[in-house]
């Protein structure tokens, strides 16, 4: 039963528009498909190869220079149990696509916002497309680069991208808006140009507010990497994904386990970071 007197053929359209983005530019996604299975294969190495041990005291390291022993012990538990769990090597798979899809997400991001926050037409252009970016559901992102990039780490890795990249580009934007008009003015009273301006007075301000998208940032793409299991994405996503289709929940739980722990250490890593900023903003101020 039709419900609608008069449909338009959006579906037509979309796979008309995606038909001829994959026909022109094949060159571009081979190319891209080429430098993202680089990164991951380099960072994934980085992080399996050495003894879990080592890692653990890297990542322990981290947290006692970030905010102090309490969080550096958390984490030495964390990770054991995770590696008690038999999910060390998928925690380390889904690690490595964090980190390349949280760094390729901020070196569009970043660029983006500053760019928008210094012009309001582009900010105007900007903020609808962000909108849909993030009320579009999820799974719906996986969907255009399974056609495009098919299976594997790889789809994975760009929907994360693109799912992720909305508060990066938010954030900078709001954080550098947010500095105060008589420190900017001041700075163009004495010379600086509006280069030296925002290198050294509007990101410095700007960074507590930064560093929070930053964490917005990683916490989508945790939760994205996770759903990128069902085009074949590694680490806990794959597992997530087995203990679904087979109604394991022993393994389910177990991965559910692993991503909570590893959200809880980049969480608290990224705000305590973000604080350090905050404070030497402060300080500076005074």
């Amino acid at each position: 039963m039709n419900d609608a007197w008069f449909r338009l053929p959006v579906d037509d359209w979309a796979e008309d528009v995606v038909g001829w983005i994959i026909s022109t530019f094949r060159g571009l996604f081979d190319l891209v498909k080429a430098v993202l299975a680089g990164m991951y294969e380099g960072v994934d190495t980085a992080l399996t190869a050495p003894p879990f041990w080592a890692l653990v005291l890297v990542f322990a390291g981290l947290a006692w220079w970030a905010k102090g022993w309490r969080l550096a012990v958390g984490t030495v538990l964390g990770f054991v149990l995770i590696m008690s769990m038999n999910q060390w090597t998928n925690a380390m798979h889904t690690l490595a696509m964090v980190i390349i899809a949280t760094l390729m997400a901020l070196l569009l991001a970043l660029p983006l916002g500053i760019l928008a926050a210094r012009n309001d037409r582009v900010s105007a252009a900007v903020r609808p497309v962000l909108d849909f970016m993030q009320t579009l559901p999820a799974f719906v992102y996986l969907i255009p680069v399974v056609t495009v990039f098919f299976t594997g780490v790889v789809p994975g890795l760009v929907a994360t991208v693109v799912f992720a990249l909305p508060p990066g580009v938010r954030f900078t934007e709001l954080g550098i808006r947010q500095v105060d008009r008589e420190v900017v003015e001041a700075g163009d009273a004495f010379g600086a140009t509006p280069g030296r301006i925002l290198r050294q007075i509007q990101i410095p301000l700007a960074m507590p507010t930064i560093m929070a998208g930053v964490n917005q940032v990683i916490m989508l793409s945790l939760s994205m990497v996770v759903i990128a299991g069902m085009v074949g994405g590694a680490g806990l996503g794959s597992e997530v994904t087995r203990a679904l289709s087979s109604i394991n929940i022993g393994l389910g739980f177990e991965a559910g386990i692993a991503v909570v722990i590893l959200a809880i250490y980049l969480d608290r890593v990224t705000s305590a970071l973000g604080s350090h900023t905050r404070v030497a903003s402060t300080t500076s101020g005074h």
